[in-house]
């Protein structure tokens, strides 16, 4: 019997229209990103392909999944963003990081609008200030906003975001983590290097712990999870970055501090060649993301017609 142990947090949750100006290229974030497609048209491209954003699909972005987002005219949308969390750091969609498109179902809107309705004020339209962004404030006040739930909002708020990504992961693109159990080595390897992301990790400091010689343990390590101890700490050193980023103000120099990094030149190098971005630029990338969306949302009440059905918006 397999237990989930995965959890997801949710950062935004809304229904907008875009415009042209909804075209970011090199985008990767530490958050997943689901959106529904009601009206207009839009592509994202990836290193798999391109994947259409038509009328009635159902779009997943899998955390730091590296993709372009292009809106050729308009798009009436639903959007929902989330962290994830793993007790093993281990993503759900660890061996799936691409673009994964289904047709919507009506249950699939049904859910879409539930968790808008049970979590409303959720989206990124809170201000017409683009500075607002740059604040970790802002997203600090979605943590406060989660935490305030009620008991029975969490669950369902959990509940349907299970429920949509079950739709991805009946794709034939989507595939899971191998049905292998991990070694506790491994399994307690990994639990270090996340909790211990700030200190200096060396692998004899690994081995040693699991009371194995660094060659063997790094053999064994790398065969139960794809990378060496290594590139394994590097990536995760990496991925915390990008969340420090996204979500504070906090200054390069410190964040190459806390996620382990002996100077911010090194930190700068490996960051661009995991991303692609340095990590300014990733900065000012995801406050431009969040900045078009007020400039983008109809400010007059807008009507959009979802299988068969009219839905109107209220204005701002």
């Amino acid at each position: 019997m397999k237990l989930i142990k995965n959890h997801f947090h949710l950062l935004n949750a809304d229904a907008v229209k875009l415009g042209n100006k909804w075209n970011f290229i090199n985008v990767i974030s530490p958050y997943y990103r689901l959106y529904y497609i009601a009206a207009g048209a839009g592509y994202i491209n990836s290193p798999a392909g391109r994947t259409i954003l038509g009328e009635g699909s159902l779009v997943l972005i899998p955390s730091f999944t590296l993709c372009d987002l292009h809106c050729e005219d308009y798009l009436f949308q639903y959007f929902v963003q989330f962290f994830e969390e793993s007790p093993d750091g281990i993503s759900l969609f660890a061996h799936c990081r691409e673009i994964l498109s289904v047709e919507a179902k009506d249950i699939d809107v049904l859910n879409l609008k539930r968790l808008l309705h049970i979590n409303p004020g959720r989206g990124i339209n809170r201000s017409d200030n683009p500075k607002v962004y740059e604040k970790d404030v802002y997203y600090k006040e979605y943590t406060k906003l989660n935490d305030l739930q009620s008991v029975s909002t969490q669950f369902e708020t959990q509940g349907i975001i299970f429920q949509l990504l079950s739709r991805f992961m009946k794709s034939g693109r989507f595939m899971a983590s191998p049905d292998v159990a991990i070694p506790s080595v491994v399994l307690s390897a990994m639990s270090y290097i996340q909790l211990n992301i700030a200190k200096p990790l060396k692998i004899s400091q690994l081995a040693s712990r699991a009371n194995l010689n660094t060659d063997y343990f790094s053999r064994i390590f790398h065969r139960y999870t794809g990378k060496s101890p290594v590139n394994f700490i590097s990536e995760k050193r990496i991925e915390r970055a990008q969340y420090l980023i996204i979500t504070t103000n906090i200054q390069y120099g410190e964040i190459s501090e806390l996620t382990g990094f002996d100077n911010p030149q090194y930190f700068s190098r490996i960051f661009k060649k995991i991303t692609g971005l340095s990590p300014k630029d990733y900065r000012r990338q995801n406050q431009s993301m969040a900045s078009i969306y007020p400039e983008s949302i109809e400010k007059v009440a807008c009507q959009e017609y979802i299988h068969d059905q009219e839905i109107t918006y209220p204005a701002g």
